[in-house]
């Protein structure tokens, strides 16, 4: 099968390899354990960086890092869906989804510096898939009609996997849109590949440039654990701060990851330490070889709440939601008898705040579990 990634060419920054786009190439896995895996990146594309392969520590094999970038066995799991959260439902132009009335999502680009074995969108990478456009001005056009859109979220794939002058022309694009006041930058390049910001000045001039006192800029980290939050991702972090864009960090609850409390609270008390604010902490969304990776939405909460009484107030600040295809669900209590939930933020305008109580299902792993019993 012919793989998209394999398009994309390697180079060297940062005294690395940049990618690694075959398992065969994996100085810490075994000859065994790469004939084994096969089968795996033959649904479900690899990709890393040397950076990030150099964070595992492979003497153990449940390591985290490990988890969130290598392929495993149960990824072939049979379950889930490849659209868990209803993308296609809302899709209005080629790589353009309206789901919230002031938000749209532009999936500009089709590639990421690390597949993250978890990625609720990873029908972007496989053969039979290819929604990022090669052409946006619809999707421009579409934002540019709406007034009521406020806010961008550029996504994919990882806009800063874009080439800079690329991102440059996107933003200046979105700029001329006189009512698009945010644009938010989603990506986990700060944490797989820090270099790309690192080695790349006028990266952060492009970033300056479109900020305004008006109009801002946030970049959207994913940091899933503390060990991502090195040296060079740090300091990262700290250049796109000096140019000005306000940067929160949001991440899935990954069992064997980052699904303990203590992990968990060490993650969003280093976060606030470098001045990036906890924004969501994401059920685990059911798709496609996620399963291993998901846990039950109680026990989610537990951990939540015990990782929060660990947590100074800034570092606190997330909210513990689950992206549902009806809306952005908070989970906010759970008693004896039932489960609380409220929509944070809603597809339907009339559902916006509107509370869903449940009785409790220990094994519920998303909403429609609840809507099963």
């Amino acid at each position: 099968m012919l793989n998209r990634i394999a398009l994309f060419l390697s180079g060297t920054k940062g005294g690395f390899e940049i990618y690694v786009n075959t398992i065969k190439d994996i100085e810490g896995l075994t000859a065994e354990e790469k004939d084994e895996l096969s089968a795996v990146v033959d649904r479900f594309p690899f990709r890393t960086t040397e950076y990030y392969l150099s964070l595992i520590d492979w003497s153990d094999p449940l390591d985290p890092l490990r988890m969130i970038a290598i392929p495993s066995i149960p990824e072939l799991a049979g379950w889930g869906s490849l659209d868990p959260s209803g993308e296609s439902d809302y899709t209005v132009a080629p790589g353009l989804e309206h789901k919230y009335e002031q938000t749209a999502v532009l999936l500009a680009s089709g590639t990421c510096a690390s597949l993250c074995r978890y990625c609720f969108r990873k029908r972007l990478f496989m053969d039979e898939h290819d929604e990022a456009p090669l052409n946006i001005d619809a999707a421009l056009e579409y934002i540019a009609a709406r007034p009521e859109i406020s806010n961008v979220l550029v996504t994919g794939g990882d806009p800063f996997m874009m080439g800079t002058s690329k991102l440059d022309r996107l933003l200046e694009s979105l700029r001329e849109i006189e009512h698009v006041r945010i644009i938010r930058l989603g990506t986990k390049v700060p944490a797989v590949h820090p270099h790309r910001i690192l080695e790349d000045p006028e990266l952060m001039e492009v970033i300056s440039k479109h900020i305004t006192p008006d109009r801002s800029i946030y970049v959207m980290t994913q940091f899933n654990h503390p060990r991502e939050l090195t040296e060079q991702s740090t300091t990262a972090v700290d250049m796109l701060q000096k140019a000005n864009a306000v940067v929160s960090n949001q991440t899935p609850l990954l069992r064997k990851v980052n699904a303990n409390p203590h992990t968990l609270a060490e993650l969003m008390n280093e976060l606030s330490y470098i001045g990036v604010a906890p924004y969501y902490v994401f059920q685990c969304r059911p798709t496609v070889g996620n399963r291993h990776f998901s846990v039950p939405i109680e026990e989610s909460y537990r951990i939540v709440e015990e990782a929060k009484g660990m947590c100074s107030g800034l570092a606190k600040r997330f909210s513990y939601v689950m992206s549902h295809r009806s809306g952005k669900i908070e989970v906010i209590a759970v008693d004896e008898q039932n489960v609380y939930m409220r929509y944070h933020q809603a597809a339907k305008l009339e559902d916006m705040g509107k509370t869903i109580v449940l009785p409790r299902n220990p094994n519920a792993l998303w909403l429609d579990d609840y809507m099963s019993e």
